[in-house]
């Protein structure tokens, strides 16, 4: 699909028409599409009933399950229609990581007190600080999935549908009970042969589950169909770029026939491997970029702007940024290897915001001026740039506030129509509703 690009009136890459944006997320939405997947003769997988997948493996005399969806009430959904193909007991849960859509429903397969559930050394790292940052991460959660969002402004996650049940989430969490050394393990169970083996990416406590028999992989969230969220704008620490390219090369190396993401539907053939190899190089190739602009002593804006994926590598489904950006992930790695700051003098000890606010209305030629400069880019759609001056308009006592943050919400419903990648989309839209509802004080504003 050839994208329609806005050139001049923004930066992002994920900026298109309104309605090539649109068309191409209600496409994304078949990846999700509430659906019981066969994989292979022994392999199922559940899409679609919460944000993540959970599979079910047929053994001999019993059934193995990777991740357990965000609560009890999904994964009962999940499980009761993975129930159709076997009804066999459950002899093993494994997680793939500790992120809470993929482990918050795990009492809806246990069948007995002890039922074994894998999971890495070290799980539970994902986590972060835990409640130590939630007053903020919290409320950016829910913009960047647009869980507030009315059904007419929805359209999805990047990698799961706009609605999910989330009521009961985590209610259904159970501990492992056997934790996976970084060496990896082999076992079976059920007379399955099962190999786990450590792949820090998203999150240090991953592991990739590979059966060598039926030739499947499961990769848990190191790989789906969409460009990787190396960064969340929810708000995340470091994530190792360069280990989770490594990871995901060291998945590709065992050339499955079948890969089942963490979100998103499996992938069989030859696209499994290729799939694979392709998501290594794209981030690596980030990576790499970065470090290489960062030696040149660039600054992270001027980076993110010049890195994109190798011509190769573009117009890859499974790399479209429907999830990550590029521009994100490069701006994380710089900060993430080097610090906030990018080695200019003039930004060592920048201006306090509301004193630049006024050497820009100086600039402009008085506060007037540039009220007119802001609501000129506003009628011409030159959404980012209006953004900004309303950011200086709102510091200035002489500005008009009212129109500053009425200017902001428009252009930010002009940029969220064309965005494609849905956090993007989603955060924008619902920072427009919390402005135009006056939930955010002037310091957010």
């Amino acid at each position: 699909m050839a994208l329609v690009m806005i050139v001049g009136n923004v930066n992002a890459s994920t900026q298109v028409e309104p309605e090539l944006a649109l068309k191409m997320l209600n496409n994304q939405n078949q990846l999700f599409k509430q659906q019981v997947v066969r994989v292979s003769d022994n392999v199922y997988t559940a899409v679609g009933y919460h944000g993540a997948n959970t599979s079910m493996i047929i053994g001999t005399d019993g059934v193995i399950i990777i991740d357990t969806l965000r609560g009890p009430e999904s994964a009962a959904n999940a499980f009761k229609a993975l129930r159709e193909y076997s009804d066999k007991p459950v002899k093993a849960i494994i997680y793939t990581h500790s992120h809470p859509d993929h482990t918050g429903g795990a009492s809806a397969f246990v069948e007995n007190d002890n039922l074994p559930i894998y999971a890495l050394e070290g799980f539970g790292s994902a986590l972060g600080l835990g409640n130590l940052l939630s007053p903020i991460t919290k409320p950016r959660g829910a913009r960047q999935f647009g869980r507030k969002l009315s059904p007419e402004e929805s359209t999805n996650r990047g990698l799961a549908p706009a609605g999910t049940s989330d009521h009961d989430g985590g209610k259904g969490y159970l501990a492992p009970t056997i934790l996976v050394s970084g060496d990896g393990q082999k076992t079976t169970i059920a007379g399955v042969d099962i190999e786990m083996h450590a792949a820090p990416g998203e999150t240090d406590d991953a592991i990739f589950i590979w059966l060598p028999k039926e030739r499947v992989l499961f990769s848990g969230d190191n790989f789906y169909q969409a460009f990787p969220n190396l960064y969340a704008i929810r708000g995340t620490g470091y994530r190792n770029v360069l280990n989770w390219s490594n990871s995901v090369g060291k998945m590709a190396s065992f050339k499955p026939d079948h890969v089942v993401p963490g979100h998103t539907v499996p992938i069989s053939g030859e696209n499994a491997s290729t799939a694979l190899e392709d998501y290594s190089e794209a981030i690596r190739s980030v990576f790499d970029q970065t470090v290489k602009g960062i030696n040149e002593g660039k600054s992270p804006d001027l980076i993110a702007h010049e890195v994109e994926l190798p011509d190769h590598l573009k117009g890859k489904p499974y790399l479209t940024e429907f999830y990550g950006t590029v521009h994100h992930a490069s701006r994380a790695i710089f900060v993430g290897l080097l610090g906030w700051y990018d080695g200019n003098p003039t930004t060592l000890n920048p201006l306090e915001p509301k004193l630049e606010a006024q050497k820009m209305a100086e600039l402009a030629g008085g506060t007037k001026k540039l009220t007119k400069k802001m609501i000129a880019a506003l009628n011409k759609e030159d959404f980012q740039w209006a953004l900004v001056l309303a950011d200086h308009l709102k510091w200035l006592d002489s500005g008009d506030k009212v129109l500053a943050r009425q200017t902001k919400i428009k252009a930010l419903r002009g940029l969220a129509l064309r965005e494609y990648n849905a956090p993007n989309r989603n955060y924008y839209l619902s920072y427009a509703n919390e402005l135009e509802s006056g939930q955010l004080s002037d310091v957010w504003f």
